[in-house]
């Protein structure tokens, strides 16, 4: 007699196997094609995705001693610093976040960050959306 999830298995894993279920996927760092990001100081180097239209895996790079003003993105995201001095604030508390440290922003959460010292920082972003950076509407100005 044959047992019936032993033979469940053997019918669907070759099944899922064969539609490619698992596959690799490599970004050797020196194949990574950096462009600015519209910002002087920021560069993207987009791995899998499209930043403008949906999800995507990225790294994100601030030069030494840049510093972003609070802002927000749009969609929920997940990094992992990579390199450099990262200093992110958070209603007015500043979260140092050395290599090696994982962060995330969701609900359009509004920040503000820095690299502290002359060592680029990197991140490597998990985006669930499209990419944008919104900056606080400024006030109207009174007569």
């Amino acid at each position: 007699r044959i047992n019936a999830a032993v033979l469940a298995s053997a019918l669907v894993l070759p099944s899922a196997l064969a539609h490619g279920a698992e596959k690799a996927a490599f970004s050797p760092a020196a194949d990574l094609k950096w462009i600015n990001a519209g910002i002087p100081g920021v560069d993207t180097a987009v791995v899998k995705g499209d930043m403008k239209k949906g999800a995507s895996h990225f790294y994100l790079k601030y030069a030494g001693g840049f510093a972003a003003p609070v802002h927000h993105h749009s969609p929920d995201h997940y990094a992992t610093t990579v390199s450099g001095n990262l200093v992110l604030v958070v209603d007015g508390k500043e979260h140092r976040l050395p290599p090696g440290s994982y962060f995330a922003f969701t609900g359009k959460a509004k920040h503000a960050g820095r690299c502290e010292g002359t060592e680029a920082c990197v991140m490597f972003i998990d985006a669930r959306g499209p990419w944008d950076v919104v900056l606080p509407k400024k006030p109207p100005t009174g007569k």
